[in-house]
């Protein structure tokens, strides 16, 4: 490996720097989350960060890795949980933070550099009337680029899908790194060869999303004495037709009081509905509500809780995050319900899991099917407990993705075939974009952990 340190005076012009506490802090990202890879990727870091502003700063880049076959790792806000943007080869992190701006906007959709704040846009957009489909419980920090390309669903995917649903992503423009970096315009189907492939095979630089039209979400807990009484209301909302919504999550006793910013908006014993609705179909929702024998314990705008974040930060991977605040050794798997049967399969695990820990799960769209994400809350103590607790659900017909590995064909989220390693080798001739993430080098059994998942039974759509 050159010294990087020494070669950066090549690149003079783009914002860099070799300082080790500025490395070690882009090197990392949220997979301390996971107790399995805190240690996997202990002492994981690069040699220096770079931080391109523009095309002509990022093509400058890209020739510099090439010429002397540095391995770069592109990165975000640095909010993923599966070590998405952690160097497995140390190189240099290519710092996408300052590569932002909204570049245009109509009425069906928005373009943006892959470094743009994604609360930043919605914020541009409230202007024209429109907001995002779909964005993270990490909003806040969470940068365009790196949500695409690191992520898989979020708020709004109760309705709209994943991301990987089609119309969820219109266009991918990315860059090769090669001695001539090219820039290639993905659209449709093909935008999944770069979808939540962790920068491994081409560096976004801009992207084009459909808009829907921007709504006065509220948000609400609502609290049922059985935890199956929550999780049929929770289904429901997710299935209503005539409901626009953004969230539902259902949390089981006594989650609400592990989550210590909720206070006691729960009452005793109680399991929690939390969902986002929007404000013209308060009545509707509340109609649900009674309909499944649930109470609404709050409902306010967005952000206005009393519980210092907005609603969305206590539920899929945040939810794991507050309780951690508290509750350290806390972890959970990634499990998914079965479409055909998702009441029943809630309802299994429930059953199977009395004395393992609290239950929780996401229900949104996946092609084209409602199904749920979940498992429930257990304190690590082995991976030989996690292991075994993998072989329970899957037992129980449930699909578990490894969140507790690093790679994109380990993880299993993401479908990998002929097509992926073909765009890989176009892209990436010298193999320097994150090695050892996406499935196609031996490399990548150094950080990877070995739960005996199925991973998610994706399909890659006809083009």
């Amino acid at each position: 490996m050159p010294d990087i340190a020494a070669l950066l005076q090549e690149i003079a012009d783009v914002p860099h720097s070799a300082d080790p506490a500025v490395v070690r802090a882009k090197s990392r990202d949220m997979y301390a989350i996971s107790p399995l890879l805190r240690k996997a990727l202990r002492g994981r870091e690069a040699e220096a960060v770079v931080s391109p502003r523009d095309n002509h700063e990022l093509r400058a880049v890209m020739r510099w890795a090439v010429r002397h076959r540095i391995p770069l790792t592109p990165r975000g806000g640095g909010t993923a949980n599966y070590g998405q943007s952690v160097p497995l080869a140390g190189g240099a992190m290519l710092d996408m933070t300052g590569y932002t701006g909204v570049v245009a906007v109509s009425d069906t959709n928005v373009r943006v550099r892959s470094g743009t704040l994604m609360g930043e846009i919605d914020e541009v957009l409230r202007a024209h009337g429109k907001e995002l489909r779909i964005h993270p419980s990490t909003r806040s920090d969470s940068t365009i680029g790196g949500f695409i390309g690191g992520g898989s669903g979020g708020m709004g995917s109760c309705r709209w899908g994943m991301l990987r649903d089609p119309g969820n992503i219109t266009a991918i423009q990315v860059m090769s790194v090669e001695a001539e970096p090219r820039l290639e315009e993905l659209r449709g189907v093909d935008t999944l060869l770069v979808q939540h492939a962790y920068g491994t095979n081409g560096v976004m630089t801009e992207l084009e999303l459909p808009l829907a039209p921007a709504e006065a979400w509220k948000e609400a807990v609502v609290a049922f004495p059985d935890f199956m009484d929550a999780a049929r209301f929770g289904i429901a909302f997710a299935a209503h037709p005539d409901i626009a919504r953004k969230l539902a999550s259902v949390q089981e006793w006594p989650v609400p009081r592990l989550m210590k910013n909720l206070g006691d908006i729960v009452p005793e014993g109680h399991s929690m509905a939390m969902v986002m609705v929007a404000g013209r179909h308060l009545a509707e929702f509340r109609a649900l509500v009674a309909m499944h024998g649930g109470r609404v314990v709050t409902c306010v705008a967005e952000g206005r809780g009393r519980y210092g974040a907005p609603l969305y930060e206590f539920a899929f991977g945040h939810a794991l995050r507050q309780i951690q605040k508290h509750q350290p050794r806390t972890t959970v798997l990634q499990g998914m319900f079965p479409p055909q049967e998702l009441e029943a399969s809630v309802a299994r695990l429930h059953d199977a899991m009395r004395g393992v820990g609290p239950l929780r799960f996401e229900i949104f769209y996946s092609q084209g099917q409602l199904v749920g994400m979940g498992s429930p809350y257990v304190v690590f103590e082995s991976e030989a407990q996690l292991a075994g607790l993998v072989d329970q659900m899957q037992a129980l017909g449930m699909n578990v993705a490894n969140s507790h590995t690093t790679g994109v064909r380990a993880v299993g989220i993401k479908a990998i075939d002929e097509r992926d390693a073909a765009f890989k080798r176009a892209m990436d001739p010298h193999g320097l974009l994150n090695p050892g993430k996406l499935g196609l080098e031996e490399k990548e059994s150094a950080a990877v952990t070995t739960l005996a998942t199925k991973g998610w039974a994706t399909k890659r759509p006809a083009a």
